[in-house]
């Protein structure tokens, strides 16, 4: 059961933003020829992308339709992961933040492992000077990561550990694999044989990418892939149930009402007081 139920009209810029989002990374294979004119087009499309997210979702805390006991828990995470990023990014492909992104969206819902994802690499870039034009991609990458880890079947116990760590291997691999895309068109000679190449047929692009992610980033990508699953093994159990724990004690879907026939009129003062 999701912990902290997104409303529906952050719930649709998500599904929007998502699917333009996904359109954004794909556009080498979809995309005719010449329509982007520069590496730095793509990062711009994002950023639109998630201002308007943000955009809607913090329209909705205004409104008071997103619990402020959820933006706390928010806050927190996204705190957690920034300072949790730099002990291993950059080593091996070792990355010590999806672990926390999976078990989030896991028991608090895929609109709070979506925002928990864009949060929380933003955070981190300003932490550790990571801001540049890839941070856009970055962070969709992530929001992704948390946001299908709430929607994966119902699951308890063991074998739900087990689900999320091979969902945390899978998320991994498909990570690098979407990241890859940002620089690819532009990071290599035109004449090599893995390069993207304008007006070639789909099919003979994607195995062209194939190739180049095979070549260059699949070690890399192995190991995140096996760090985040070896982490929710170990620490899946405990960090679940504290989840869980803080979302029952937090009570996010409970709303407030006030009765003015319960209000008590403050008692008299005795007299020569």
């Amino acid at each position: 059961m999701t912990a902290v139920r997104v409303p529906v009209r952050a719930t649709a810029a998500i599904v929007m933003a998502s699917f333009l989002g996904l359109v954004a990374f794909l556009w080498p294979f979809v995309v005719a020829p010449g329509a982007f004119g520069s590496a730095e087009t793509p990062p711009l499309m994002f950023g639109a992308l998630l201002v308007l997210v943000l955009a809607v979702v913090f329209a909705e805390i205004a409104d008071g339709r997103i619990d402020a006991k959820a933006l706390a828990m928010l806050g927190v995470l996204s705190a957690i992961n920034a300072a949790l990023r730099p002990l291993g990014a950059g080593t091996a492909g070792i990355e010590t933040v999806f672990f926390v992104l999976v078990l989030a969206g896991r028991v608090y819902g895929p609109g709070f492992g979506f925002a928990l994802g864009c949060t929380s690499l933003f955070a981190s870039a300003l932490l550790t000077g990571g801001v540049g034009p890839w941070m856009p991609y970055q962070m969709f990458g992530c929001a992704w990561v948390g946001m299908f880890a709430g929607l994966l079947p119902a699951a308890r116990g063991r074998a739900e550990v087990a689900l999320l760590a091979g969902y945390a291997a899978a998320a991994g691999y498909a990570f690098g694999f979407l990241l890859n895309l940002s620089f690819w068109p532009f990071s290599l000679d035109p004449g090599s044989s893995i390069a993207y190449q304008p007006g070639l047929p789909v099919l003979e692009q994607f195995q062209r990418y194939l190739v180049f992610f095979g070549v260059t980033s699949l070690g890399w990508d192995t190991g995140r892939a096996v760090t985040t699953a070896l982490l929710v093994v170990l620490t899946g159990p405990a960090v679940l149930a504290a989840f869980r724990r803080a979302a029952r004690r937090a009570n996010f879907d409970a709303t407030t009402t006030f009765d003015a026939t319960a209000a008590v009129d403050p008692p008299e003062c005795p007299s020569g007081r």
